[in-house]
């Protein structure tokens, strides 16, 4: 699922698990899911980059 959500995958194992999508409901959920993560995760890393570079500028 992971490698999928990634694009990291062949393009015959791609294929391959976009025909399992189409009929596991299970995997569509768990997708979906899994493709709300990137959004929270970068700003997170934003928000730790500012804060590192907070503290460098304030020393």
């Amino acid at each position: 699922m992971a490698a999928y959500a990634l694009g990291v995958l062949d393009d015959e194992d791609h294929e391959a698990f976009e025909r399992h999508l189409m009929e596991c409901e299970e995997c569509q959920i768990e997708l979906r899911e899994l493709s709300e993560v990137p959004g929270p995760l970068d700003a997170l890393r934003r928000d730790r980059s500012n804060s590192r570079d907070d503290d460098r500028t304030s020393h």
